[in-house]
């Protein structure tokens, strides 16, 4: 039987002479387990304090940038309630130091690319007013499964955090997660408004498409599908099974709807050959087919070109001895047509993809990455080294590239320390980008400028609690 409970009154007036207090919350003698104020009681909070440091140095005679920010948040779930939970959260995000974010590179006329975006790209001269209602749902929970509707986090291969700056992207929509099938988990839902990274608004479906730099259309022409399609939302469905101990299949599905349609299938292979060792292996492919007339029925102005199509498929080989860890990976677009998933929705899902660029937006591409990891001393410390060749269609065949990126090499350095004792919760990271060019730029800095030819430095101090 729930125990009794009695409250003292708490009135919302207060008199002058009392000290200002809006959230004291009822007083009780004793609790009972089975009320709403229990559940809010019995919630948990936790904290995020970040620091982000990034600089690009770009070739001799083009604008060089640095940025300094830090924010921190807040996040509150409750306890169960009949199976019902609530959740918020928020972060605030500083600009304590940065290059002028409202000036162009006098040569080229382009802005900057990396570090605007650790504050709001849609208002690069704001410094301070920068915070956003990250989460925001309720949730029912079911077993080892929940449904959750209202404002979240999610990462899928196509929708994901894309977490490289000071705040990841974040969904709005209804999304379930069931784990009643042994081995097997299912996911998706329908996802109406988007709050991509760097932003601090939130966007329908068809709006977050074209707020990040939209490169040209297939006809050399400056794309402006920015704020002209028309899309209702998303709808997605994931399957993940693992079909033997040593291979696990994973099945992806994104129905954007009156733009196009995107299918994954992933096979994943592991063979442990001791207690320290074992080999992994993987194989991906991805079909997009184009929906209507791609968001517009202008053309000009469409995101994905009416009849469009793109196919890639990629492959992995790794081994992993004690706190050792290499792989080679490879990924190929074909030359039918450019892979198009939104930037503003997430990150690449290729096994080549590497921190600081990205592959979508572009047909005909060869790439090949190899990475080293190791993580000594228990774990406290990770390091990783990847290099990658990225053979890219020419700058200027304009259908199969869409941002005039030339062939380049790339190499990152990336070094994290996770703190114990008395700065436990801690952790930090270094990372190195440097990429070299290794295509034709026709003699213009255009294609230079934030992409090729230029170094990225990034340090990054969290502290969770």
């Amino acid at each position: 039987m729930a125990a009794a409970v009695t409250y003292s009154a708490v009135s919302q007036h207060q008199e002058l002479s009392e000290k200002a207090q809006m959230y004291k919350g009822a007083k009780s003698t004793s609790l009972d387990t089975s009320s709403l104020l229990y559940a809010f009681k019995s919630g948990k909070v936790h904290g995020h304090f970040r620091y982000f440091f990034m600089s690009s140095q770009n070739a001799s005679g083009l604008t060089d940038y640095y940025a300094n920010a830090v924010g921190g948040g807040l996040r509150y779930e409750t306890g169960k309630f009949h199976s019902f939970q609530m959740a918020v959260s928020g972060f605030y995000v500083f600009n304590i130091g940065s290059s002028d974010f409202s000036k162009s590179d006098p040569e080229t006329g382009m802005y900057n690319r990396y570090e605007s975006s650790l504050f709001d790209i849609k208002d690069p001269e704001n410094k301070k007013d920068i915070d956003r209602l990250e989460e925001l749902y309720l949730k029912y929970n079911h077993s080892n499964s929940s449904v959750i509707l209202g404002r979240q986090l999610i990462n899928t291969p196509f929708v994901n955090l894309q977490d490289g700056r000071m705040r990841p992207t974040g969904v709005e929509g209804l999304w379930f997660d069931v784990n009643e099938i042994k081995n097997t988990k299912i996911e998706g839902g329908w996802l109406y408004n988007i709050s991509p990274r760097a932003t601090v608004k939130w966007f329908n479906a068809g709006e977050s498409i074209g707020i990040y730099p939209t490169g040209v259309n297939p006809d050399g022409t400056k794309s402006g599908y920015t704020e002209n399609v028309e899309s209702k939302g998303i709808a997605m469905l994931g399957v993940s099974t693992s079909v033997h101990k040593k291979l696990k299949l994973q099945i992806w599905e994104m129905f954007t709807e009156n733009v196009f349609n995107s299918f994954l299938l992933q096979a994943d292979f592991n063979k442990t050959l001791n207690n320290h060792s074992s080999w992994n292996a993987g194989l991906q492919v991805i079909r997009q087919d184009a929906l209507n007339d791609g968001g517009n029925i202008n053309q000009s102005l469409t995101y994905f070109p009416k009849g469009h199509k793109s196919f890639t498929f990629g492959a992995k080989l790794g081994y992993t001895e004690k706190d050792f860890n290499v792989s080679l990976n490879y990924n190929r677009i074909t030359a039918a047509g450019r892979y198009l998933v939104p930037r503003e929705w997430g990150r690449d899902p290729f096994f080549t993809f590497m921190p600081r660029e990205r592959n979508e937006g572009f047909g005909n591409v060869h790439a090949l990455m190899a990475k080293v990891g190791y993580t000594p001393l228990g774990k406290k410390i990770r390091s990783s080294f990847s290099a990658g060749y990225f053979d890219m269609p020419d700058v200027q065949d304009f259908r199969l590239n869409k941002y005039g990126l030339p062939t380049y090499i790339q190499l990152n350095t990336d070094v994290r320390y996770q703190f114990t004792g008395f700065l436990k919760g801690m952790e930090t990271q270094l990372l190195v980008v440097g990429k070299i060019n290794k295509g034709n730029i026709y003699n213009n800095n255009k294609y230079v400028f934030n992409k090729v030819n230029m170094m990225s430095y990034n340090f990054v101090v969290n502290y969770y609690f």
